[in-house]
């Protein structure tokens, strides 16, 4: 089973992790054949299950639901559960929505922001409750942010966000995703903090890597972001099949194969 400790070490030794968005047991069945380090059940789900346009419509309850159908079918991975939008804007409600989540079978809880999430970050902690800070493009803050835009590139906005990461893990952060930012400055946040950081449009450098299943698996209309490959029809998906898939993603992470140049910002 793989929990903080195991990603704690592979960022001491160097080995590079998974993590993969999940929402139901049938495909957590097959991450855990894969042995996919980590699994996220996002708010992501909100587009790619719900058909909505943003993941703001995310009910608290919709996230227990789908935690709790990933997690009767992991064995192997780490599960991590957004806090969906305005679900942890006072301290009370993060405390009784967290509660929620693990009870449904999350390991640790995701929340979106910065250094003003120190207080809610410690009071988790010390009540058992490990965190994932989300930094960079954050999508519940999507219409702060005016579309999904690279975030940090700024030297001002990259110092804040170094800064909010520093601050987060010290208030007792368990983990940091980051999320479109250029990949100086993810090597940077990774370097400056102890924690594990998970990186999505975010380089190589980061410690570990998430995709949302949906995108990883070629199942998109539309633009398909720059930090997306598909690893159902990619060559060396040995097996052509989702598991295979989810294997060769495993695997290439692993390596330092995926992601590559292409799928980073300058």
């Amino acid at each position: 089973m793989t929990t903080l400790s195991t990603l704690n070490n592979f960022k001491k030794n160097g080995t590079k992790f998974t993590c993969l968005t999940c929402y139901d047991a049938m495909f957590a069945r097959m991450m855990d054949n894969a042995e996919i380090d980590s699994i996220l059940i996002g708010d992501s789900l909100g587009m790619v299950v719900q058909g909505h346009s943003s993941t703001v419509p995310v009910t608290v309850a919709d996230m227990a639901y789908h935690t709790a159908n990933v997690a009767r079918s992991n064995q192997h991975a780490l599960i991590i559960a957004d806090l969906p939008f305005m679900s942890y804007s006072t301290l009370e409600d993060a405390i009784n929505n967290s509660r929620t989540l693990m009870q449904a079978g999350a390991h640790v809880v995701k929340l979106e922001g910065g250094a003003a999430l120190c207080n809610i970050v410690s009071t988790l902690a010390k009540a058992g409750t490990p965190s994932c800070v989300h930094l960079g493009l954050t999508p519940q803050s999507v219409n702060v942010f005016g579309g999904y835009k690279v975030q940090g590139r700024a030297e001002d906005a990259a110092a804040l966000l170094l800064q909010d990461a520093k601050a987060v893990a010290e208030a007792g952060a368990a983990l940091l995703v980051l999320e479109c930012v250029p990949a100086a400055l993810a090597k940077a946040v990774t370097e400056a903090v102890a924690i594990p950081v998970i990186g999505i449009g975010a380089g190589a450098d980061t410690d570990g890597q998430v995709l949302v299943m949906h995108d990883m698996l070629g199942l998109r209309h539309g633009r398909v972001p720059r930090f997306v490959h598909d690893f159902l029809t990619d060559d060396n998906n040995r097996e052509r099949s989702i598991e295979g898939a989810f294997r060769l993603y495993q695997e290439q992470v692993r390596a330092g194969e995926f992601p590559r140049a292409e799928h980073q910002f300058d």
